[in-house]
């Protein structure tokens, strides 16, 4: 009897190693990447061109003269804070114009459209408008220029009973704060 004792429990602890050993999560290993030619053994390849976009018209570049700041309105999607790529070339040229006023403060307001409650859209109208500060100052304008407000739906600008008013109402302004 203690020999099949003895002889079971080194039984038991094996297959227990086995059973754990297949438990163990799996390793996800990448493909290696090719070496790549060098330049002894085969001539260098040629580059490619890349092929040609149809290119849009560029958009005239704005004066700073030309540039009323308290009229730039920056839009955003449905319950976002990403910029749209279409509001590069404004916030570029806002930026231009507030780098050449470097004594003056701009207050950047952000509003919300009525979807929502109004405790997330007062955080999405400062985010928003913080996200235009992000960008204003990565672009090189003073922070300490730059003030920050969330609005959520107050001051709508449109008609929120309209998908094209609520649209207009997902926006950041610039203001200007002497």
């Amino acid at each position: 009897m203690k020999s099949i004792k003895s002889g079971f429990l080194p039984v038991l602890l094996l297959f227990a190693i086995i059973a754990l050993q297949a438990c163990k999560a799996k390793k996800l290993v990448q493909k290696p990447i090719p070496p790549t030619q060098t330049a002894s053994t085969a001539p260098a390849a040629q580059p490619k061109p890349k092929p040609v976009a149809e290119a849009k018209p560029p958009v005239p570049p704005v004066k700073k003269a030309d540039l009323n700041i308290d009229a730039v309105k920056i839009q955003f999607d449905f319950n976002s804070s990403v910029l749209l790529t279409g509001s590069y070339a404004t916030l570029d040229q806002a930026a231009s114009a507030i780098k050449a006023n470097p004594t003056v403060t701009y207050q950047l307001n952000g509003y919300a459209s009525i979807e929502g409650t109004e405790e997330h859209n007062m955080i999405l109208s400062k985010d928003r408008a913080n996200t235009v500060k992000t960008y204003l100052v990565n672009s090189g304008v003073n922070p300490a220029n730059l003030k920050v407000k969330g609005f959520g739906t107050r001051n709508p600008v449109a008609d929120n009973n309209t998908e094209t008013g609520r649209e207009l109402n997902r926006r950041v302004e610039i203001k200007t704060k002497y």
